[in-house]
């Protein structure tokens, strides 16, 4: 049973509606709750403007707030969103008035207390990120099946590093096919669906469809 805390606030960046650019979710209309803080400092990060303190905000206040956006898919996003001490309290209230929850945490901190509801994306880190050696490895066995694995692809080196991976972990029998995304700008799509294809590696490319859509420097969608 999920203890309750006499501080119920999350130190927030933004909470907005737009459609999931990624995972087997991409293109659902979605509110995102975007947690202040970070524990890593990928070098192709998107969103280092999640590294502050953010704004403390009551969990009733981000819940009233989903519940006027009138979606049904809720992401928690960061930042690192296990930072938020409060952060399992929320997921479980979204989860118990019936939202699909998913997270997307970075993978150096532990999943298992995560509520067994929620969609847990799991984001590996290559060298490239400069965060390899901060992966939990422990966390690929608490993933529950409706749970996925994502990897952000900077090079080759990064794709090889992936493959390993994948085999080290029997990763290519899991419900969701393992997500491989190019660093948008950095690496051509094109160029990984080949190494994709060459290999016959059953993966699901994922791109970023907010970035295809707007502009990738736009905030709030």
């Amino acid at each position: 049973m999920l203890t309750l805390v006499k501080d119920n606030t999350i130190n927030l960046i933004e909470i907005f509606s737009s459609v999931q650019g990624e995972t087997h979710l991409s293109g659902l209309p979605t509110v995102f709750v975007r947690t202040a803080a970070c524990n890593l400092r990928c070098t192709w990060c998107d969103t280092n403007y999640s590294f502050g303190r953010g704004t403390p905000t009551t969990i009733d206040s981000i819940v009233k707030e989903v519940e006027e956006a009138g979606l049904p898919h809720v992401c928690i996003t960061g930042g690192e969103p296990l930072l938020q001490k409060n952060i399992h309290q929320l997921m479980s209230i979204l989860c118990d008035r019936g939202y699909t929850v998913s997270i997307e945490t970075g993978g150096s901190l532990p999943i298992n207390n995560i509520d067994a509801r929620v969609i847990t994306i799991l984001d590996i880190k290559c060298p490239g990120s400069g965060m390899e050696s901060k992966n939990l490895w422990e966390n690929i066995k608490n993933l529950r099946p409706h749970d996925e694995i994502k990897f952000v692809i900077l090079d080759r080196n990064d794709y090889d590093y992936t493959k390993k991976v994948i085999e080290k972990y029997h990763l290519k029998n899991r419900k969701h096919p393992v997500l491989l995304s190019p660093v948008h700008d950095e690496l051509e799509s094109k160029q990984l669906v080949e190494w994709i294809l060459e290999d016959k590696l059953p993966v699901r490319l994922n791109l970023q469809l907010h970035k295809f859509i707007w502009t990738p420097q736009t905030r709030g969608v």
